[in-house]
């Protein structure tokens, strides 16, 4: 580590710091002419910072003014989220707020579709597998059938030709 230390002091990468620091209106915790060792300079000198103001927030409710005007995918979205029972109960404006839990909603009703199909497919799968191994079908016998196919068609051919 105490490689590091020297490279880094002999860089000029220590005044560089520094100086940037200085010229932002920062303070340093660590002064250049204080020897400290090299893993805590390393480490604060990419701290030094400007000290943040912090703004005191007014007090009152905040929310959200119901200006959103829904398009007609968002009201299918509304629907389908079961925030409404048709298309015509949606009003002129809604809250964003309120098309984003729709949205959520229909994602997990998407997703749990999906599981769904994803399982009966592996169970279907499983079984058109258990169906072929009892007529004796498998990936091999049907690729030896089309090599022999083959085989015959260019023996054919070659027979025909001469």
């Amino acid at each position: 580590m105490w490689m590091w230390g020297a490279a880094l002091r002999r860089s000029g990468l220590r005044s560089l710091v520094e100086r940037v620091t200085v010229l932002k209106g920062g303070s340093c915790p660590v002064p250049a002419h204080t020897p400290v060792p090299t893993r805590t300079l390393v480490i604060q000198r990419w701290m030094c910072s400007k000290a943040q103001e912090t703004k005191a927030k007014e007090p009152g409710v905040t929310f959200k003014v119901p200006g959103h005007r829904p398009t007609d995918f968002e009201k299918k979205i509304l629907v389908w989220g079961g925030r409404f029972k048709k298309q015509e109960d949606i009003p002129e404006l809604v809250t964003y707020d309120m098309v984003e839990m729709a949205k959520s909603r229909v994602r997990v009703k998407v997703s749990y579709i999906m599981i769904i199909m994803t399982i009966l497919g592996c169970i279907t799968m499983v079984v058109s597998g258990k169906q072929a191994a009892a007529r004796h079908e498998s990936l091999a016998s049907r690729n030896l059938e089309k090599k022999a196919r083959l085989k015959d068609e260019l023996q054919k051919e070659i027979s025909k030709s001469e």
